[in-house]
């Protein structure tokens, strides 16, 4: 049984460079850490939890480790997969499971009285892009004119309209394997002659002006503590969509905006969540431009070409130091 001073229970996949960075300085600390998969469960993870009249109280148990919870300070919910049940299982079966999983397992950690890095249903409502755009411009940030649509000829309205190349962006990460090769679908620029067509039909677009870029800026924030770094693009694909091509990147350290700085804290204030990695691109004349935030975005590249101390603030965030 892991020590009950109070340990992190950290809820993601079994490959996370980021958790491992996170569970690397928590063990440096000295801070218990259980580390779980949901694909874990039911076949190498085993629950047993019974509310009395304090609360619920049991056991998180895998072949080598068991966790009271009632000794858990925090969970750190990164990335997990879902429940793995028998090859053989009847599909109907399995989507039975699937759903008593999620509510039975995952209903029980989200009953834990402790502190959540993220809450994963606010950072699953957080994931709506036109939610956060209406609440990035409620909070005062720039948001540049924005269009979703499964009309081709919408499409072709509103890019005429701004007289300028647009940019479509899926509205959530899409990747996969076609021919035995990996494959990934990011941000694309569209003249106004490439518009309408009929491939818009089949789902909703996202569409939004192409705003000049001098660099963009992954803001990340912890609590109420803000790191900035310009992210600066070396080559074509990059300059589109900086995750395209990592390894053309530079980054270093900036300060944004005072505005732009309470708008952020204002924005994660609204949606209910403790972190939050923005994305702004910022024009030649100096204006931030809000583009989006991710619940639970990566960090890791900008903390090693910066030194800016984002998992520390973390673990100090899942312990409660200044929370």
């Amino acid at each position: 049984m892991l020590p009950t001073s109070g340990a992190v229970l950290v809820i993601t996949g079994t490959f996370d460079p980021t958790a491992d960075l996170v569970i690397e300085e928590l063990n440096r600390r000295a801070v218990p850490v259980f580390r779980a998969d949901m694909a874990w469960f039911p076949s190498r993870l085993t629950l047993a939890a019974g509310l009395d009249g304090t609360g619920w109280r049991g056991t998180l148990t895998t072949d080598r480790r068991a966790l009271d919870l009632s000794t858990v300070r925090a969970v750190y919910y990164r990335r997990p997969t879902s429940p793995e049940f028998p090859d053989d299982m009847p599909p109907e079966a399995r989507a039975v499971a699937t759903a008593e999983a999620r509510r039975g397992f995952g209903g029980l950690l989200s009953a834990l009285p402790c502190r959540w890095l993220p809450p994963p249903g606010r950072a699953a409502d957080a994931e709506y892009k036109p939610l956060q755009l209406r609440v990035a411009i409620e909070c005062g940030l720039g948001v540049p004119r924005t269009l979703i649509t499964n009309d081709p000829d919408a499409a072709k309205q509103f890019a005429d309209g701004l007289g300028a190349p647009v940019v479509y962006k899926p509205f959530t990460p899409i990747r996969g394997t076609v021919d035995g090769h990996s494959v990934a679908v990011y941000a694309n620029v569209l003249q106004p002659s490439d518009l309408p067509h009929p491939d818009i039909a089949t789902t909703a677009h996202l569409f939004q002006e192409w705003v000049p870029k001098a660099y963009e800026v992954r803001l990340t924030v912890v609590g109420q503590r803000l790191f900035a770094a310009e992210i600066h693009a070396g080559s074509a694909a990059a300059r589109v969509d900086w995750r395209s091509d990592y390894d053309s990147l530079t980054c270093k350290s900036c300060d944004p905006p005072p505005t732009v700085a309470a708008g952020v804290l204002r924005m994660l204030a609204q949606l209910g969540l403790p972190y939050g990695a923005f994305d702004f691109v910022v024009t030649p004349s100096g204006e931030w431009w809000f583009l989006e935030v991710n619940p639970n975005g990566q960090y890791a590249f900008v903390e090693q070409a910066t030194g800016l101390p984002i998992t520390a603030t973390i673990c100090d965030h899942l312990e409660g130091i200044n929370a």
